[in-house]
């Protein structure tokens, strides 16, 4: 290949490099953008306080007819439900805690009241009983119902299905609270 071949291929890169380049700013002048001020979009957030959020979740604690709630409930399917809670917690009579604490008697019994176990200092400081409502309430979504709590479960969402995890462990009792 001669000298002559070789400064045509380095003219025509050149020329190439040279008409890419031209393209670009012909076409930033014929189709000019102004760029805004501040880059992004505004996002218009709706505040709401926390006295809000209180008087919305004592609101949706009132509305629950723990009555309809319970007659929903089927022990036997309670217990299958509960499967899902056997590998942390026991049920049966004297039996020992595990991840979580022992379930036997749970219902009526103090929140954070086994005193071989060591609760999370939101459940340790709770004041209430296991009632049926705080049951359903707690089974919903833990952390949710008590802030700071250690129970790592996501919770039961359909009803049908804590009712039943809830007669089921009223049953596994010495003195099981009359049903609603």
């Amino acid at each position: 290949m001669d000298s002559f071949e070789i400064n045509k291929i380095v003219a025509a890169v050149l020329m190439v490099a040279l008409l890419v380049i031209g393209i670009g700013k012909l076409s930033n002048i014929i189709f000019y953008v102004e760029n805004p001020k501040t880059p992004g979009y505004a996002v218009e957030v709706e505040q709401t306080s926390a006295t809000n959020t209180q008087s919305s979740i004592e609101t949706t604690e009132e509305k629950v007819d723990i009555a309809a709630l319970m007659a929903m409930g089927d022990v036997g399917n309670g217990e299958k439900i509960f499967k899902k809670c056997a590998a942390c917690h026991s049920i049966v009579k004297g039996g020992a805690n595990k991840i979580g604490p022992a379930l036997y008697n749970v219902v009526g019994r103090k929140v954070g009241s086994v005193n071989d176990y060591k609760y999370s200092k939101a459940l340790s400081e709770y004041e209430k009983d296991w009632s049926f409502e705080e049951l359903n309430g707690y089974l919903i979504k833990p952390a949710k119902w008590i802030k700071g709590t250690k129970m790592a479960f996501a919770g039961l969402r359909r009803e049908q299905d804590r009712a039943s995890v809830i007669k089921y462990l009223n049953q596994n009792s010495d003195n099981p609270l009359p049903l609603p």
